[in-house]
């Protein structure tokens, strides 16, 4: 069947419900707040040839002691990696990209279940730095029922010659630029390995912190929110008397959005938790640790969604939380759903996607409301795209588009609240789609 007959047997608009694909259990309704703690450390993993430190000792220690925090990111997690998650027991953790040359050496360890992740290298290097394929990962953390984080694990170019300065320059602007493309509108925790300082005026921190609107929780909690200048003596760390105010490379860095309230609860500098018995740092880091509270806006919820990890991340969360009301769904489908978006009474819209297939449109009546969609996804050139969506309003009205598969989920909004918009992944086509609620007025 060509693309342009399957959209035209697909695009239904009926007075009655369609018969109902097969679906699960809609969604409960999500928490709304909690507390978790992170940790940034950078364990020293190098191959005992390349090191002063004693990883194939010091790991395993180091593996015991992590599993007191939520979220863990490590770097330099190379030829030890094995003897780290044996001692360890989060049960959600990243795979190893492999040891020294071969891998990144970052991992991600988590109470909480993550996805979407995915490595990225940096487009600059200089030196020994580029023996490894060093850069970022992304992953989404997810905390309760449509509450996520995007989460940032980074490891830049160290040095201070001028080629290792100007390197580590690009590489802030890559992440910079990577977050604003991908985590837009998103509650965001970046930690990691910066090889930077403030007081160190080549380099350009300032840039990720501010072009992204993030907290730095060392400046935070040690200086009041005040960033040391550029250009000022280092702030270095003397590990016989050491104290938090003292500047470290290793950066925990935060921010939250209209539907979570991120609030730093602490800050400090784990040193004395990892020294192994003679009282030896197990690394050459320092490992720093924050803890949050988070809460959620009582006039917003959201679904988790479904679908795959590709395309671009997008969010309407930010239009539904200033209160826009949906007056009509927009599609476009044929063999799968190529764009989703809203119209609402202010006059504005929304377009998540591509402009393939053939568009189809369910205006609201006055008082009707979307109450539920049934979405199914498949796989097309190896990628999991939504491949169908069947929409009900409260009125018993229908829209329904693209090619349903066997692989079925019912949304269905919680009394008293609509279907306002959508959150989740797309590029030519919907990749991932979820659901942003709103009560009814």
């Amino acid at each position: 069947m060509s693309r342009s007959l399957a959209v035209g047997a697909a695009v239904l608009l009926l007075l009655a419900p369609l018969p109902a694909l097969a679906s699960t259990p809609s969604p409960a309704e999500a928490a709304h707040g909690g507390r978790f703690s992170v940790l940034t450390y950078n364990i020293a993993g190098l191959p005992e040839i390349g090191t002063d430190e004693n990883p194939s000792v010091n790991t395993p220690i180091i593996g015991e002691r992590i599993g007191a925090y939520d979220i863990v990111h490590v770097q330099e997690d190379f030829n030890h990696h094995a003897a780290l998650y044996e001692a360890d027991d989060h049960p959600h953790r990243t795979p190893t990209s492999g040891g020294v040359p071969f891998g990144d050496g970052l991992n991600t360890l988590s109470t909480y279940p993550y996805s979407d992740f995915e490595r990225v290298r940096w487009d600059e290097c200089n030196g020994v730095d580029c023996l490894t394929p060093k850069g970022f990962t992304f992953s989404r953390i997810r905390l309760a029922e449509g509450v996520y984080l995007d989460l940032y694990n980074l490891h830049t170019n160290a040095g201070v010659t001028s080629a290792d300065l100007a390197a580590r320059r690009s590489n802030i602007t890559q992440l910079s630029e990577y977050i604003q493309r991908n985590s837009r509108d998103n509650a965001v925790v970046v930690m990691g390995d910066t090889n930077t300082r403030y007081t160190r005026a080549e380099d350009n921190i300032r840039e990720l912190v501010d072009a992204n609107g993030l907290t730095d929780a060392w400046v935070a909690t040690e200086r009041a929110g005040r960033r040391p200048a550029a250009g000022d003596p280092a702030l270095v760390c003397d590990p016989d008397a050491l104290v938090d105010d003292c500047e470290v490379v290793d950066k925990v860095l935060f921010r939250g959005n209209v539907f979570i309230d991120l609030e730093l609860t602490g800050y400090a500098n784990d040193h004395a938790d990892f020294l192994d018995g003679a009282g030896e740092m197990l690394s050459d880091h320092f490992p720093h640790t924050a803890e949050f509270s988070w809460t959620t806006d009582d006039a917003v919820q959201m679904s988790d969604p479904t679908g795959g990890p590709h395309g671009t991340p997008f969010t309407d969360v930010a239009r539904i939380a200033a209160g826009a009301r949906p007056t009509a769904l927009t599609l476009r489908a044929g063999s799968r759903i190529d764009a989703v978006g809203m119209r609402y009474a202010d006059g504005t819209r929304t377009a998540h996607g591509g402009t393939g297939g053939t568009a189809a449109e369910l205006s609201l009546e006055t008082g009707e409301n979307l109450a539920s969609v049934t979405l199914s996804t498949g796989k097309k050139n190896g990628h999991t795209r939504v491949f169908s969506a069947e929409f009900r309003t409260d009125r018993g009205r229908t829209l329904a588009v693209g090619t349903p598969t066997t692989d079925t989920v019912t949304y269905t909004a919680p009394v008293g609240w609509r279907i306002a918009g959508f959150h989740g992944r797309s590029g030519d086509e919907v990749d991932k789609l979820g659901l942003i609620y709103t009560p009814i007025a």
